[in-house]
């Protein structure tokens, strides 16, 4: 029952620039592990870039992206994890053997790869293929899951990693900070990024309302309580590609309480450390046991046509 030490982390990655991204995740993988964090965890795409991909043809992203494993990132990955005798997570553009592409999420330890998931919800760019199955894994005792952004809005994909035994689900996101038909969303204005130094203020009111933060408060504690896990939120900060992303890297307990937050301007790191004693006491342990499963087995199994609508994505 040995507790586990992990870092969740925020940085500003360049577009497409896998060399830059890469050398900013070794810089920041460092840092936390001489923190004492075993384990560490970088948001969506943080390898490639995001956003961009919504403007390239099939054949520039397939020039972006890479096998995964076998892949260069993948390897340098590696290496960053076995410099610093940690595990690390972080994600890319996958292409597979037939080139279709995906957004995928992997770990890797000191001895290379560990393990990979492709996102069951794509959307950023129509060259992309969803994922089809749920991942679980061990990692240093730990049962661990991973679900990338939007998944984790569709309550059923937490919920069922959870069931295959997840106690900690790792969830990279790029988010917040866009138009949407709930109230107060929209884009954050780039221009006070660019004046964060003078004006900290207005900039902070925008990330932390609803815009950003607020909204965020709103479901991803829920998902972490009804399901008694451990959520490993990462997101950038900064620009990706013309967006602006509001960062609030954070860990939260079965509880549903955050444990440790990234509140900087800037590359942040949040540390929290997890017991598995929380497993069991937190009320969604014993919310799962009292399922009843006969009641709506035949409802959430009935046939449903996935429909993927992204209000901003037009």
């Amino acid at each position: 029952m040995a507790d586990i030490k992990i870092a969740s982390v925020q940085f500003e990655n360049a577009s497409g620039n896998k060399d830059y991204n890469l050398s900013i995740i070794r810089l920041l993988t460092k840092k936390a592990a001489e923190q004492g964090c075993q384990v560490v965890a970088f948001h969506e795409c943080s390898i490639t870039g995001y956003t961009f991909a919504n403007r390239l043809s099939k054949d520039e992203l397939l020039a972006v992206a890479e096998t995964v494993p076998g892949g260069p990132s993948i390897d340098a990955l590696a290496q960053i994890a076995k410099e610093n005798g940690v595990a690390v997570l972080a994600g890319l553009f996958e292409r597979d053997s037939e080139d279709k592409i995906y957004n995928t999420y992997v770990c890797v330890d000191g001895s290379g790869f560990v393990t990979k998931f492709r996102k069951l919800h794509p959307f950023i760019s129509k060259y992309l293929s969803p994922g089809t199955e749920y991942v679980t894994f061990d990692l240093l005792g730990w049962k661990c899951g991973i679900l990338i952004c939007y998944d984790n809005n569709v309550v059923e994909n937490v919920r069922a990693t959870a069931l295959l035994g997840a106690e900690i689900i790792f969830m990279p996101h790029v988010t917040m900070c866009t138009p949407s038909t709930r109230p107060g969303a929209g884009f954050v204005d780039p221009v006070l990024w660019e004046n964060r130094a003078r004006d900290p203020t207005t900039l902070r009111a925008e990330f932390n309302g609803l815009k950003g933060r607020s909204w965020l408060m709103k479901w991803l504690p829920a998902r972490a309580y009804d399901s008694a896990i451990y959520a490993v939120f990462s997101n950038p900060i900064g620009m990706d590609d013309d967006q602006l992303k509001n960062g609030c890297s954070m860990i939260l307990d079965p509880f549903g309480d955050i444990v440790s937050e990234c509140h900087a301007l800037g590359e942040d790191i949040a540390t929290a450390v997890c017991s598995k004693q929380k497993l069991e006491l937190a009320g969604g342990h014993r919310y799962r046991k009292a399922r009843r499963v006969d009641l709506y087995r035949d409802i959430i199994g009935k046939e449903h046509e996935s429909n993927l609508a992204v209000a901003w994505l037009k």
